[in-house]
């Protein structure tokens, strides 16, 4: 299963997170299946977004978009690093 990790800053965790929600509808036709959203246990304003996607191709592809570019200034995302990641092994303990 690809995956994307995304870990940025932001500006106000509020208010990115109503960019974020008005843009769901993007990333599931981009291929987004499932997404988490985590924050630093230290800082309410640096967000981790994990999500599964159908290919990293399609995710690049959204991620990397000039659209996605300009949405991510406009939610005062500062930032992002941005890793693609294929699962090899999953468990539950």
């Amino acid at each position: 299963m690809p995956h994307v990790l995304i870990i940025h800053d932001v500006e106000a965790y509020p208010a990115w997170k109503v960019v974020f929600d008005r843009a769901a509808e993007r990333r599931k036709r981009a291929g987004e299946i499932s997404y988490q959203l985590l924050r630093y246990d230290t800082d309410a304003n640096a967000i981790v977004h994990f999500s599964a996607w159908s290919s990293l191709e399609n995710a690049r592809r959204f991620f990397e978009s000039p659209e996605l570019v300009e949405l991510r200034t406009a939610a005062g995302v500062k930032a992002p690093h941005f890793l693609y990641l294929q699962e090899i092994e999953r468990g539950i303990l």
